[in-house]
């Protein structure tokens, strides 16, 4: 019951929203590569701890910002259709 809400306000977002959505997903989703590759240069090339926290804080990062730009879209389409 929650989920089929839940999939029903995703494919009913404003078409502007989807779009700053979908970019925002883009770039969090380029950054999470980027660490992956950080933290793969940090296991087979260069061992150093400093490369280690900056591969694990990119990835954090990178999963924060896709959850709240998810978070935000339905937000910013609730308050365009005046239901918040």
């Amino acid at each position: 019951m929650m989920l089929k809400k839940i999939l029903d306000n995703f494919k009913h977002l404003d078409k502007t929203t989807f779009k700053i959505m979908k970019y925002g997903l883009l770039f969090c989703f380029v950054t999470c590569i980027l660490s992956v590759l950080i933290l793969f240069t940090y296991d087979y090339a260069f061992p150093s701890p400093f490369m280690f926290y900056i591969g694990i804080s990119l990835f954090k990062l990178s999963l924060i910002f896709g959850i709240e730009f998810v978070i935000c879209a339905f937000v910013v389409d609730g308050i365009k259709k005046q239901l918040i």
